[in-house]
């Protein structure tokens, strides 16, 4: 990295977590950030993450998720939970998703997130949400995973998470090609999905418009896969985190 390149990323860093010192200086020791992925997908969980981040130890190359590449998600991933004062990983299942909506689905595990940390936030900010019955005060940022360092680092930490829990159920079913949309909605996962059935994992009613138009014609696929929490459980416990169900 040439000096010049080096200056842009310590001025993007300070300016990522700008909102964040401004918090420290007023006397809020742990802040958190919130954020979740895998709202769009056709199947498997939400995953949410909060991330407390100490003070002054601003991470190189930090940003939103989807700004970064998979390889370097996967290389910050550690350097984040290493780093952190304190993280919290949740989520809410497929049955959970239909049962209550994507969004709300998206709150439970924002405060699943929150429960399983070991130190919790005094003050939360969230990526463009406001989380119904948490006894924290919280502050929505429009696009804050690319604005608020911590919401950027739960971002990624959700991400990845995630992207690991669909990469396992690839190994149990890989004609439907998890590992490579990660349940996403693409033609090819529409194909897979009509070709070969709707496994447990899949939320209903992310089908419903297709199936009653007349675009999705499918059978159930009564594959025995694990639970997504147990897949989560599995992955974290190396990085000395859990999740609550």
């Amino acid at each position: 990295m040439t000096d010049e390149k080096k200056q842009e990323e310590s001025d993007r860093l300070h300016e990522l977590f700008r909102r964040e010192d401004e918090l420290h200086d007023q006397g809020i020791e742990y802040v958190g950030g919130i954020d979740e992925a895998g709202r769009g997908p056709l199947a498997g969980p939400v995953v949410a993450a909060c991330v407390i981040l100490p003070k002054d130890d601003y991470l190189t190359y930090l940003n939103d998720s989807k700004k970064l590449s998979e390889k370097r998600r996967e290389a910050l991933f550690p350097e984040i939970i290493k780093s952190a004062v304190s993280v919290g990983v949740g989520l809410a299942d497929q049955k959970e998703i239909d049962e209550v909506n994507i969004l709300n689905a998206d709150y439970i595990a924002m405060r699943r997130a929150i429960a399983s940390m070991k130190i919790r936030p005094q003050y939360v900010i969230n990526d463009a949400v406001i989380i119904p019955d948490l006894a924290i005060p919280q502050e929505p940022v429009i696009k804050g995973d690319a604005k608020i360092a911590c919401i950027s680092a739960a971002s990624v930490i959700a991400k990845v998470t995630r992207d690991h829990i669909m990469r396992e159920y690839d190994k149990f079913s890989p004609e439907y090609l998890f590992a490579k949309h990660k349940g996403y909605p693409t033609k090819a996962h529409y194909e897979v999905l009509e070709k070969y059935g709707v496994l447990p994992i899949y939320r209903r009613t992310f089908l419903t418009k297709r199936i009653e138009a007349g675009t999705l014609s499918v059978k159930e696929n009564d594959v025995n896969l694990p639970d997504p929490f147990d897949l989560a459980d599995d992955f974290l416990k190396e990085y000395g985190l859990t999740v609550v169900r």
